[in-house]
């Protein structure tokens, strides 16, 4: 029985047709009679198969024949040889070949007529290498080299190519995209001749392009165009945010203009379609839509062409999805997979054609439609796919005859193909889903010489319709997975599980044994092994892992029946198999990204198997990318998106071996990949090695992240030359290893990164200098190990040495830096001023992480590091502070020198705190480490502060305040020790800047001492009540007389527990540390204004005596305080401790106070009123008088109303008093002489005020005999004469 296919029949009798065949070839149904005998019944049902192939056939012959389909196949090498249009060559016009100017200048000695002939010969032979440029264009420039017609350098061919006349343009192009060294280097130096500064992308392509046609080659296309965005975003730095947009949009452009200006592009490309397909190519943003709108405005009224269009174009059209030798590009811009719809589905005609049957169903003659639109197969298809399934799968099931089966398999071949490539998605799934499971690859056990074919079918899909395949690539790689495991087991090579289990040293032993399909043979061995007993035990087809049923039993007669089948698998070789993956590279740019997918989701299975992983597919994936690595960077970078997630997938899988396996094939990917140069401003480099980067800061493994940073180590050093972009991946890679938990890890990365900063420094930053701050980031990192001091102490050294190439300008591509500083950056005018502080600000980019970094490495724990980062600190600082501008200098202050300092503030307001909550818990451990820092740090940050803040004072006069509050931070601190440092360093200052000071910084200077000396008074008063809450034996808690108690000591030393006794000590501390600050301030005070008081205003001089006074009245107020002073007596005999020095410290304070009063008396030069300093000088006389009065108990005389005065016993003064008295001798013997020291008219002005004192002073009682001289001369000399002269 023979059908005749027509394509002239209608839908309906499609339907039954293939319903009658396919009921044939499936046979009567089971129970029904039949008047055909078995072997009529089996031809029938061969007859019908055959004649359902042979429609399958039929539809895909027609439909091949309507889509010219064989011409879209790709050709065997990389770059085909089809061009965008069949141009003839021009043979050129022999007038307008060359310019007189191009002819090198005549002899003067030549006679006219040797000139003209050698003019002629010139024409002749330089006409000669244009002809052989315009049909070989390498070889007539070598012509034209060797003719000295032009010169040899790329730079001058270049010229020639854009300026030379006769040249074809298509072979222009042609010769600009060939990859050999001489010519990229002259297409490197074409495009880098055009300057696009300020112009739109759009008239900037236009321009590019006016002068040669771009190639039909895809790859000479890629690395044109890759040039031309480097070029564009060199001349525009603002204009994207990296070269990658410009070479994405620059395809769409073309794209777009041979859509707009094709007349045979039926269904134009809309202005929301250009926007839609551009959308996130700006480093993952979207551009404008008004500029894209603009630039599709641009292109689809105007035409891009070349400048001499008069060659006539060829009649052949070629369609869109060819154009340029890449299929689907617009699907590459958009990044999307093509959608089912019909080819070129015709709704007006299909729906005329139904028109028609309707209208002509009455009539009985029939009338055939012949239609030329592959769209109305599809309708063909969609009521003919089930029951050609239905009898292709149940034949091919139920019978073992060779030339069924072979009819079968034919008939999904041509069912495949039809439906792949009408974009029927279901329907071709479903026909390899068919075809894959009667391979019995899952069950080998049950394979038969059918099944066997199958998988040949297989192969054949795979070969014949890749381009088509999509998504139903998963089906056919599953197949050839499994093929190859079984092929694995039949050799005798042990699994790819054992290999991850056992040491590398045993492996290889197996592997040197002999162990062929002859041992497999041996049924003993096969039941012992775990792999064989999986394969044979089988699972369904949508198993993911072998022998799913685990507890099945295998028998021998399933053993016997599996090895006959591997010698049935013998039958297909492995060349077949590889040349499935071999020829990806013939993939068309949709299906090689569609292969790739469905190798990694195969893969994946593979590698997360428990019982059986296997590395099969991974090492495809290794080689599909190596095969496909050539491809054009938006086919490439397809790719590497879908392979970057399965590698790190399987990087940070549980599998420890898996995932090294998987690191080390990336590794070999990478190291080809970086023999490819790359291009300035482009970031492919970076993306490639993204994968490691993950890696290595979400694995959980230490031999991972270890193998990482030897992968990394190793392509770094071996190809530097060629690494761009990828440094940032690199070092980002040395970041996370420098801060990883394993010391191994960290040392290893450091030996590289020495490395790459000692000897390849200039390579870091040859395209992109933002790297240098990566570098920086990855340094300072390093010197937070916390296992080697080596380490941080070389990488604080190389911090170094990074500032000193940048001070250098040693960043090869230091002006590109300027280019990506954000211009909000740089101030609109245009003045040189303005441009020169431009010019330093824009480094502020630079130095910023760089000094940072040092900044916080000052408060690591480890000395000889907070040395070293100091040291370095501020040696950058001293070193290149030239190059700093004002608005810098003003951040380094903030953000790099204060916060060095913090730690003084912190530590201050950590103690008032702890002092308010009454809560001492933790806080000598705080104090203690404050004091560490303070002590080992403090002078050696204060005097690098101030020798910088003296260098620089020019230029950071305006950080004044800052530097003063710092100095004082220190000087009212609770340590001694800090407050000496801040003291010497104030002074330092004062003295290397006092005569350039001005009085407002005088007065800041006087102010934040005023401040310093107020600001412990609260904090100590607050701890002082502490003592309050401390019951102290034998000290009364009321105003009483105390002398007894005084003079008779304490009772016991036992009565104070342990926690009081603990915060009396801190007292105690805490008030010898606060005396000793307050003693400084006031020796501060005295020196500044010894020293430079010529340079003080009367306002600075006021403040001053603020202080004095300030700090002789707080003095006065805690020797007041006798029931505090009488604990802490108690408290320091029980702790044997001196005591605190109250009574030295209002001594020391008063007498500082009043020498300072009749120094600024005596220095008439001083603006201040002489009678406010005198009656001061006089005030502060009296009141210590009277404190010594008070501590004599010398009380003045009472008298009653027209009585005599009554007598008192007076009572002699214990010991404790005698001893306050004494130390009280000095300064009322100092307060008397600074009253004889005034003026003959002064003192006897002030007499009626200190005349009762005087007189009381010679009623008590004196520890030294000298007061009663003073005041035998004060009354001899001064109140003598007075009284006489009254």
């Amino acid at each position: 029985m023979t059908v005749m296919w027509r394509h002239q029949t209608y839908l309906k009798d499609i339907c039954r047709i293939v319903n009658g065949l396919v009921k044939t070839a499936l046979g009567p149904p089971p129970g029904s009679t039949t008047t055909l005998s078995p072997t009529q019944d089996i031809t029938f049902r061969h007859e019908s198969v055959m004649c359902l192939v042979s429609i399958s056939k039929s539809m895909g012959t027609w439909m091949d024949q309507q889509l010219q389909i064989g011409e879209s196949y790709p050709s065997n090498s990389p770059e085909s040889d089809v061009s965008i249009e069949n141009l003839p060559t021009p043979n050129g016009d022999e007038g307008s070949v060359f310019d007189d100017d191009l002819h090198s200048e005549t002899n003067s000695e030549l006679s006219e007529a040797a000139t003209l002939e050698q003019r002629r010969a010139f024409k002749i032979e330089y006409q000669k290498g244009i002809s052989l440029f315009n049909r070989k264009p390498s070889k007539g420039i070598e012509f034209l080299i060797r003719a000295k017609k032009i010169g040899s350098s790329p730079e001058e061919v270049a010229s020639f190519l854009k300026n030379g006349n006769g040249l074809n343009e298509t072979m222009i192009g042609d010769y600009l995209g060939e990859r050999e060294e001489f010519s990229l280097k002259v297409m490197h130096a074409y495009v880098d001749s055009f300057s696009f500064e300020g112009m739109d992308f759009g008239e900037a392509i236009r321009f590019f392009l006016r002068r040669f046609r771009l190639p039909g080659e895809a790859q000479k296309i890629d690395r044109i165009m890759e040039k031309f965005a480097e070029r564009y975003c060199k001349c525009n730095p603002n204009s994207f945010a990296s070269a990658d947009t410009a070479y994405v949009l620059a395809y769409s452009v073309i794209l777009l203009n041979t859509d707009a200006h094709n007349s045979m592009v039926k269904d134009k490309m809309s202005k929301a379609d250009f926007i839609r397909n551009n959308r996130g190519i700006d480093d993952g943003k979207d551009l404008s839509e008004e500029y894209l709108g603009s630039l599709y405005d641009q292109i689809v009224k105007n035409e891009i062409k070349i400048n001499d269009s008069s060659a006539p174009k060829s009649k052949q059209v070629i369609s869109l999805n060819k154009l340029l030798g890449l299929e689907g590009i617009l699907n590459l811009v958009t990044w999307k997979q093509t959608e089912e719809k019909p080819l070129g589905a015709d709704g007006v005609l299909i729906r005329h054609i139904q028109e028609q049957f309707k209208t002509k169903r009455s009539k009985s003659e029939s009338v055939y439609y012949a239609v030329a639109d592959v769209a109305i197969l599809r309708f063909m298809l969609e009521v003919c796919w089930a029951p050609m399934l239905a009898a292709f799968s149940v034949t091919l099931g139920q019978s073992d005859d060779k030339l069924d089966t072979t009819q079968c398999l034919l008939g999904f071949r041509h069912a495949v193909h039809v439906t792949a490539v009408m974009g029927m998605q279901t329907q071709r799934d479903a026909f390899v889903t068919s075809v894959a499971k009667f391979t019995y690859l899952h069950c080998a056990a049950d394979m038969k010489q059918k099944n066997v074919d199958a998988v040949k079918a297989i192969i054949s899909i795979a070969i014949e319709d890749g381009n088509h395949l999509q998504e139903a690539w998963e089906h056919i790689l599953t197949c050839l997975s499994r093929f190859e495991h079984l092929q694995l087991l039949g050799e005798g090579a042990p699994s790819d599980a054992s290999f991850f289990a056992v040491p590398l040293a045993e492996v290889e032993d197996r592997a040197q044994k002999p162990n062929g399909l002859a041992s497999l043979k041996r049924k003993g061995n096969a039941l012992q092994n775990p792999a064989v007993m999986a394969v044979v035990r089988g699972g369904s087809y949508d198993s993911t892992t072998r022998g799913a049923n685990t507890t099945g039993l295998v028998t021998r007669e399933q053993i016997d029946n599996f090895i006959l089948n591997l010698n049935l698998l013998d039958q297909i070789g492995t060349f077949e198999l590889n040349h499935i993956y071999a020829q990806s590279t013939r993939l068309n740019s949709e299906a090689i990204v569609a292969f790739v997918k469905a190798l990694s989701r195969v893969s994946m299975y593979e590698l997360q198997s428990r019982t059986d992983p296997r590395v099969f597919s991974l090492t495809k994936i290794v080689e599909i990318a190596h095969y496909n690595m050539n491809r054009i960077r938006l086919v490439w970078s397809r790719i590497w998106n879908v392979l970057s997630d399965f590698f790190v997938t399987v990087g940070l899988s549980e599998n420890l071996s898996v995932a090294i396996f998987a690191m080390d094939s990336l590794r070999q990917l990478a190291m080809k990949f970086l023999e490819r140069e790359e291009l300035a401003n482009y970031n492919f480099q970076n993306e490639f090695l993204r994968p490691f980067v993950i890696v290595m800061q979400k694995s959980n493994s230490a031999e991972i992240r270890e193998l990482i940073v030897r992968c990394i180590s190793q392509m770094v050093l071996s190809r530097v030359n060629n690494v761009k972009s990828g440094w940032k991946s690199v070092l980002t890679v040395f970041t996370t290893a420098a801060s990883d938990e394993r010391k191994n890890i960290v040392l290893l990365a450091f030996e590289t990164i020495e490395k790459i900063v000692r000897d390849y420094f200039p390579y870091i930053t040859e395209t992109e200098t933002t790297t240098f701050t990566d570098c920086v980031k990855c340094l300072t990192t390093f010197t937070n190990s916390r296992f080697n001091s080596d380490v941080s102490l070389n990488a604080i050294a190389f911090l170094r040495f990074c500032a000193v190439k940048l001070a250098d300008d040693g960043l090869v591509s230091y002006e590109h830096s300027k280019e990506s500083i954000p211009s909000s950056a740089v101030g609109p005018e245009d003045t040189s001023n303005e441009h020169e502080s431009s010019d330093k600000d824009d480094s502020i980019y630079f130095w910023e992480p760089l000094l940072t970094g040092l900044s916080k490495l000052t408060f690591d724990p480890r000395p000889a590091i907070r040395k070293s980062a100091l040291e370095v600190l501020f040696n950058i600082l001293n070193d290149h502070g030239h190059l700093f501008s004002h608005s810098f200098w003003s951040e380094i202050f903030k953000s790099v020198i204060l916060p060095i300092f913090s730690s003084t503030y912190d530590g201050k307001e950590q103690l008032a705190m702890a002092a308010d909550n009454e809560n001492l818990e933790g806080l000598d451990s705080r104090q203690s480490e404050a004091s560490s820092w303070n002590v080992e740090t403090t002078t050696v940050a204060l005097q690098c502060l101030v020798d910088l803040f003296v260098s620089f004072f020019d230029v950071v006069r305006s950080q004044f305040v800052g530097v003063v509050l710092v100095l004082m931070g220190f000087i009212s601190s609770q340590g001694q020790t800090s407050a000496s440092t801040g003291v010497a360093s104030l002074m330092r200052l004062v003295g290397e800047l006092g005569s350039r000071l001005s009085e407002d910084e005088w007065r800041q200077i006087f102010l934040a001492l005023k401040e310093a000396a107020k600001s412990n008074i609260p904090g100590l008063k607050n701890i002082v009540r502490l003592m309050e809450n401390i019951d102290v034996p034998d000290v009364p808690q009321a105003h009483v007389d105390t002398e007894l108690i005084s003079d008779h000591g304490f009772t016991s030393d036992d009565d104070i527990e342990d926690d009081s006794l603990q915060t009396a000590a801190y007292v105690v501390s805490r008030m010898k540390g606060h005396v000793a600050v307050q003693l400084l301030i006031v020796q501060v005070v005295i020196d500044l204004y010894t020293t430079h008081h010529e340079s003080l205003s009367a306002g600075n001089v006021a403040t001053l005596l603020e202080i004095l006074s300030s700090v002789a009245s707080h003095a006065h107020e805690l020797s007041s305080d006798t029931i505090l002073l009488l604990k802490l007596q108690k408290v320091c005999s029980i702790l044997e401790v001196s005591d605190p020095p109250i009574v030295h410290f209002e001594n020391e304070s008063h007498q500082n106070y009043l020498n300072f009063l009749g120094t600024v008396l005596v220095n008439k030069s001083t603006v201040l009123g002489e009678t406010n300093v005198e009656y001061e000088l006089v005030a502060v006389c009296e009141k210590i008088v009277q404190i010594y009065l008070n501590c004599a108990r010398c009380e003045p005389a009472l008298t009653t109303h027209g009585k005599q005065s009554q007598l008192r016993w007076i009572l002699p003064l214990g010991s404790a008093k005698k001893e306050e008295l004494a130390a009280r001798t000095s300064i009322v013997i100092l307060a008397l002489r600074k009253l004889c020291s005034l003026e003959k008219n002064s003192f006897r002005s002030h007499v009626p005020h200190f005349f009762p004192l005087l007189v009381n002073l010679v009623r008590c009682e004196h520890s030294s005999g000298e007061v009663q001289h003073v005041l035998s001369d004060i009354f001899q000399t001064f109140i003598g004469p007075i009284l006489l002269d009254s």
